[in-house]
């Protein structure tokens, strides 16, 4: 599942469902100049403060399930992988928490602006 997580004329962060791509390879332009991180967080580490994604990236998740909390109540859960375009730069932002019981691994891509 790939989800595009972005901000509203409303001040809110949402989220829309992507298309997979279909073809054996697709490119990504990603931003020159800014580094790939792979972060691993420990089991059960939750944010329930309003944050917003630090800069337009591809997330994808390796390791562990995270859900992602919206201001409208909506509950996103992901998995290893899964992919956000993490696009909410604005606004309030969403929340996160880790929901199994190992350590999150995840790997952030910069996107262009």
């Amino acid at each position: 599942m790939i989800l595009r997580l972005y901000s509203g004329d409303d001040g809110e962060s949402h989220l829309e469902e992507l298309n997979v791509p279909a073809g054996e390879l697709e490119t990504v332009v990603v931003k020159a100049g800014e580094d790939a991180r792979l972060r691993r967080y420990p089991e059960g580490r939750f944010s329930d403060d309003w944050h917003h994604a630090p800069r337009r990236q591809y997330v994808f998740y390796l390791e562990s399930e995270v859900q992602i909390g919206l201001g409208d109540g909506t509950v996103q859960r992901l998995g290893p992988g899964d992919a956000i375009i993490a696009e909410d730069l604005t606004g309030r932002g969403h929340t996160f928490s880790s929901v199994a019981a190992v350590p999150l691994v995840l790997l952030t891509v910069p996107l262009p602006d």
